[in-house]
C-alpha cells in the first residue's frame, strides 16, 4: 500500500482492510514510515522511530495493525526511550511496559515511534530545546500546539490516523484545535495513569488520543479506558461502547454558550466568527442554545495562583526524582527557562498552600458540575485566537517566575484548564476553518462527570452535518509520490 493510498482511511478502516486480509500490517507499518519520510523533515513532529518488535495481534482485536506513535512522556514501552522532552531525561529507556502500553498492545495496535513534546509536557507549543520545533502542518511558521503537539501535527499530515496524547491544561485539546483534529479530553479517572503514578498534576493531567475521525478516538477510548489496581479515581464505565455511540443520534441538547473567556481574555474575531456559525449549526440541527455564564466558584487571579502552585508542585517533584535518577544538576544546563522557574516556585510552596489550591480544585469541581444540572453541554472556542507564530509562546520566558508562566500560558488557553481542574470531559472539534487563512478553528463542547457517550453523540453528528476529513493541510503525506 502507498502513502497515498494509506493516507485515505482513518484507523477503523485500515484495521477493517486488516481483518479482510486485503492488506498485511507490514504494509501498513511500510507506508506509515514512507508518510514519516515524506513529511517529518518539514514538520519535525516524530522523534524517533524503531522497528516493530510487537507479536502480530490477532485479527479480532479492533485496531490490529494500525500504525501508531506514542507521545515522549507518561508512557513507557520496554526497551525503548521515554525523555519527556528534555535533557535531563536524555537516554532514558523504560524498562517494562506501562499498563496504558499494554493496553495498546492488546488493542491491537503497532507503535513504531514516539512523537515530540515541550519540555515536561510544561508547556502549549511543542519548541523543546532537546528536540526542537514542531512545525504546524497548515502552516510550517505556527505553532502545532502542545504539549501533544508532536501528535497532533504526525496524525494531521497523514503519518498516522490516531496517536497517544496527554492533557493536564489543555495538552491534547489545544494541538487538536491548531492542527484541524478530533481529540477528547476523558472524565478524571476514566483512564489509569497507574501503576507507576497514582495521578498527574494532582489529578489534572489524563491520557487520550487525538484523530481525524471521532470514530477512531472512540475506540481507542474503548480499549483505554478502565481502572487499575489501586487507582485513586473511578468513573463508571459507559452502558455501551463509546463506539456505538457515535451514531447514535444525541437528541435536541441544551448548550450553553460562552464567547468570552474567564479572566477578561478577549476572543479574536476570526475566532467569534466561527463560534457564530458552529451557534447556527447547532440550531439547524434542532439544539436549543443560549448565551451563559459559567461560575468557576473561585476568582480568575485566584484559580491561576492555585493551579500554579499545584502544577509547579509537581514539577518540582518529578524534577528532583529525575536528577536523582541521572545523576543530573538542576540548572540551564539541563532544564529551560520556563521550567526551571517553575522549579524554582515549586519549591518556595509550602503545605498550607498546597492543600489550599487542592480546596479550590474541590469549589471549582462543584461549581462545574452545578452548570450542568441546568444545561447539558457547554460550548466554547478551544482557544481565542488562531495558531500563532512558532516562537510567541516561548518569548521572553527567561523574564518570567513561576506563576508568571502560568499566568502566560492561561492567557494564551484560558477555555481548557478549567475543565482539568474539574474533571470533566471536553472535546475540541474541527467544525470550521477560518476563512481569510485556511487554518482549521477548534471548537470545545464540555459535558458533566463521565458523560462522554453524550460527547460522542453530538460529536457524530457535527462530524456527519459538516464533515472536516476532505480538509487537508499544507503538509500532507497524500501529496507525495511513493519513493
Amino acid at each position: 500500500m502507498k502513502a497515498s493510498e494509506y493516507v485515505g482511511f482513518d484507523a477503523v478502516g485500515l484495521a477493517e482492510l486488516v481483518a479482510e486480509g486485503e492488506v498485511l500490517p507490514a504494509e501498513l507499518e511500510a507506508a506509515a514510515r514512507e508518510a514519516v519520510q515524506a513529511v517529518d523533515p518539514r514538520i519535525n513532529a516524530v522523534v524517533e522511530t524503531w522497528p516493530s518488535d510487537d507479536e502480530p495481534a490477532p485479527g479480532s482485536a479492533p485496531l490490529a495493525g494500525v500504525p501508531f506513535l506514542i507521545k515522549d512522556i507518561a508512557v513507557a514501552m520496554a526497551g525503548r526511550r521515554t525523555e519527556l522532552g528534555s535533557r535531563l531525561a536524555a537516554g532514558n529507556v523504560a524498562a517494562s511496559d506501562s499498563a496504558l502500553m499494554r493496553r495498546f498492545r492488546r488493542a491491537g495496535l503497532v507503535t513504531f515511534g514516539r512523537t515530540a513534546t515541550p519540555e515536561l509536557a510544561y508547556g502549549i507549543s511543542t519548541e523543546s530545546v532537546l528536540y526542537g520545533a514542531t512545525r504546524n502542518p497548515w502552516d510550517p511558521e505556527r505553532s502545532a500546539g502542545g504539549s501533544s503537539g508532536g501528535a497532533a501535527a504526525a496524525v494531521a499530515a497523514g503519518v498516522v490516523p490516531v496517536a497517544h496524547a496527554t492533557d493536564a491544561a489543555g495538552s491534547l485539546r489545544v494541538p487538536a484545535a491548531h492542527n484541524g483534529l478530533f481529540g477528547i479530553k476523558p472524565t478524571r479517572g476514566r483512564v489509569s495513569m497507574g501503576p507507576g503514578v497514582d495521578e498527574v498534576f494532582s489529578g489534572l493531567a489524563v491520557h487520550g488520543g487525538v484523530s481525524r475521525t471521532v470514530r477512531d478516538s472512540a475506540v481507542l477510548l474503548d480499549q483505554i479506558r478502565g481502572p487499575e489496581p489501586g487507582d485513586p479515581y473511578f468513573a463508571a464505565q459507559p452502558s455501551r461502547p463509546y463506539a456505538e455511540e457515535v451514531t447514535r443520534p444525541p437528541g435536541s441538547l441544551r448548550i450553553g454558550v460562552l464567547a468570552q473567556a474567564w479572566g477578561g481574555r478577549r476572543t479574536t474575531a476570526p475566532v467569534a466568527d466561527a463560534l457564530s456559525r458552529t451557534v447556527r449549526l447547532l440550531e439547524s440541527l434542532g439544539h436549543r442554545v443560549a448565551e451563559t455564564e459559567v461560575g468557576l466558584g473561585a476568582d480568575w487571579e485566584e484559580f491561576v495562583v492555585a493551579n500554579a502552585r499545584l502544577m509547579t508542585v509537581n514539577l518540582t517533584a518529578l524534577v528532583d526524582e529525575l536528577a536523582a535518577a541521572f545523576g543530573r544538576p538542576v540548572d540551564s544546563s539541563t532544564l529551560e527557562p520556563a521550567t526551571l522557574a517553575g522549579y524554582r516556585y515549586g519549591q518556595r510552596v509550602g503545605g498550607a498552600q498546597f492543600l489550599t489550591a487542592l480546596a479550590m480544585r474541590n469549589r471549582v469541581a462543584r461549581s462545574l458540575a452545578r452548570y450542568f444540572d441546568a444545561y447539558d453541554v457547554l460550548l466554547t472556542p478551544t482557544l481565542p485566537e488562531l495558531p500563532l507564530p512558532l516562537g510567541t509562546h516561548t518569548e521572553g520566558a527567561e523574564t518570567l517566575d513561576g506563576l508568571g508562566w502560568i499566568e502566560r500560558i492561561t492567557d494564551l488557553s484560558p477555555f481548557t484548564l478549567p475543565f482539568n481542574v474539574a474533571g470533566t470531559p471536553a472535546m475540541s472539534v474541527p467544525v470550521t476553518a477560518d476563512a481569510g487563512t485556511g487554518l482549521p478553528v477548534g471548537m470545545q463542547f464540555a459535558a458533566g462527570y463521565g458523560c462522554e457517550s453524550l460527547l460522542f453523540r453530538l460529536a457524530g453528528q457535527l462530524e456527519q452535518a459538516s464533515p472536516w476529513s476532505g480538509r487537508t493541510p499544507t503538509v500532507w503525506a497524500g501529496n507525495h509520490p511513493a519513493r
